[in-house]
């Protein structure tokens, strides 16, 4: 027997319709509430789509990862990383995107759905510079919807639960993954040793 489902109507039919919790939240600009929940926001997964294929990127900074601009616009300042420009390279060619928030301590979460552009423009730049340094570039986002999601997955994962927390040393080190990964041409102990230094240097 053929368990998949393979339409929207065996979905629906499946999960049935939505209640108005689910819907009345949805909103396509900033409401004081939402404002509320993104300036407690320093993290969030930022999702892109082109030719090859869909990308996911973690995005945190020092006190909130997006800055309001006005209540259809959000900036996210590119801070420094491993210049793979995944997420870049993909909105420059296709602008949809979509972001999940997350606000330590708290269960809700944040979703945005909405299209976004690359800019240099140097006013924005200056404005966003953290100690000092300005990021190379600003993701300029025109919401479509924002919504906040309820809690049960944060809730089922204990995700703030410091007794759920992992020990560091019991998992492999980038390190060890890069060496393993490069046949010894790349990591070892010498790249875990010098990452909080690098880190340090180049955190913004």
């Amino acid at each position: 027997m053929n368990h998949l489902i393979t339409s929207a109507e065996e979905l629906h039919k499946l999960y049935g319709t939505p209640g108005l919790a689910s819907t009345a939240k949805v909103s396509d600009r900033v409401t004081t509430q939402y404002r509320a929940l993104i300036e407690a926001s320093p993290f969030c997964a930022l999702a892109t789509a082109g030719p090859e294929g869909l990308d996911c990127s973690p995005r945190g900074d020092a006190g909130q990862c997006l800055v309001i601009q006005d209540e259809r616009t959000l900036l996210m300042p590119d801070r420094r990383g491993n210049n793979r420009i995944d997420s870049l390279a993909n909105i420059v060619r296709d602008p949809r995107i979509a972001l999940m928030m997350l606000i330590p301590g708290s269960g809700s979460t944040l979703r945005i759905n909405g299209t976004a552009e690359l800019t240099t423009d140097p006013e924005l730049l200056k404005n966003l510079a953290m100690k000092g340094k300005e990021p190379r570039c600003v993701i300029r986002i025109t919401i479509s919807e924002i919504y906040f999601q309820c809690a049960r997955a944060v809730i089922r994962a204990g995700l703030w639960d410091s007794a759920n927390h992992v020990d560091a040393a019991a998992l492999p080190t980038p390190g060890q993954i890069l060496e393993h990964m490069s046949s010894g041409e790349a990591g070892g102990k010498a790249y875990d040793d010098e990452w909080p230094d690098r880190a340090a240097q180049s955190m913004w």
